[in-house]
């Protein structure tokens, strides 16, 4: 329904101290009569608009004459809407297209969806929260099809595949774990599986989600060319596949900074040593924000269009060493995730992937 024509210009009224209920909630159009209190809400849709959030509200009293006025409407923060009509709140995050009827009797207030005819009583959740949630319950299964793995790293509209560089494994067991918080503790995850001693190219998965932002979808350290026939979780050390959901058997690997990597045992006791000794002469300070910060910044800087301004991802040189490490971030954040084996035809390693996201549901 055109409700404006673009020729006419709305008119912006001065915004009034309102309780804030969503930090960027954006302008909206709405209603004076609603504002001035000689109308109820009564319409509320949303449409595509180069303006502000696209919402718009109309009053049980607005005529279409009324609305056709522009010096009849005015243009609000969200959250003055929220504060005439608390109600509103529940339908901030309802996508484009939406059109709502507002009713309040004795059963309570709620908005009516007319495109479905489907009572809202609750809080919409955001679009990025339903993809969380979704993502949530995805993770960590003992076993997922080929075709999911293979199209993690297929270059598509939303994802971009990128190889960070070589890391190194001068003993061949693996580890997984959050460089920052675990890699070189007691807390890190070992793996059963080793791999020949060697440098392997780790690559990342990089997700442009119009929901989440850029993300890192999922990362794999590749040890050799052949394609993977079939993959299987990678279970901790001392156990197998045939232990899975077993008591003790935890085949998955913590993250608390929101950063994760695959490390060679050897290579993470030497990081240990490095950040251990750090920390000794650097007494108050974070290794994040006072070491790490500057070196994801100017990996950003070499890899712009990769990365968000902090940096998504670090080839490290450990010092005193020549030992690579490779960080990079753990998909939506801090959780738990689990490391997969690809196998080729001979049954050999051909690969190790970390699933962080399902791209679908972003």
């Amino acid at each position: 329904m055109e409700l404006f024509s673009k020729n006419k210009k709305e008119t912006k009224v001065e915004k009034s101290e309102v309780k804030q209920y969503i930090t960027g909630a954006g302008d909206c159009i709405v209603s004076k009569s609603i504002l001035n209190g000689t109308s109820k809400l009564r319409w509320l849709f949303r449409e595509h608009s180069e303006f502000g959030n696209g919402w718009i509200a109309f009053g049980d009293t607005d005529t279409q004459e009324y609305v056709d006025n522009p010096k009849n409407m005015a243009i609000v923060d969200f959250n003055t809407l929220i504060n005439v009509e608390p109600t509103t709140l529940n339908i901030f995050y309802m996508p484009i297209g939406t059109d709502l009827e507002f009713h309040s009797n004795k059963s309570g207030k709620y908005f009516i969806d007319t495109n479905t005819g489907k009572e809202i009583r609750e809080q919409v959740k955001h679009p990025a929260q339903i993809a969380f949630e979704k993502n949530l319950k995805f993770l960590n299964h003992e076993n997922y099809s080929i075709e999911f793995f293979q199209s993690l790293f297929q270059r598509s509209e939303k994802l971009e595949p990128f190889i960070i560089g070589e890391t190194d494994f001068p003993s061949g067991e693996v580890v997984l774990a959050d460089p920052l918080a675990y890699l070189g503790s007691e807390y890190m995850t070992y793996l059963e599986r080793k791999i020949p001693v060697g440098s392997y190219s780790v690559e990342i998965s990089i997700c442009h989600s119009k929901i989440a932002g850029l993300r890192i979808a999922a990362s794999r350290l590749i040890i050799n060319d052949k394609k993977p026939i079939k993959y299987e979780i990678a279970m901790p050390k001392g156990k197998k596949c045939k232990d899975f959901g077993k008591s003790g058997a935890w085949t998955f690997f913590g993250v608390d900074t929101g950063l994760a990597c695959f490390s060679d045992a050897k290579v993470a006791k030497e990081y240990s040593n490095f950040i251990t000794k750090w920390q000794n002469e650097n007494p108050g300070k974070n290794k994040y924000n006072d070491y790490f910060a500057t070196l994801f910044q100017k990996s950003h800087e070499m890899h712009p269009n990769l990365q968000n301004k902090n940096g998504n991802f670090l080839l490290l040189k450990l010092p005193q060493t020549s030992y690579r490490l490779i960080m990079f971030t753990s998909g939506i954040g801090d959780g738990i995730y689990s490391g997969y084996w690809g196998l080729d035809a001979d049954g050999e390693v051909a690969e190790l992937v970390i699933p962080f996201m399902n791209p679908t549901y972003f």
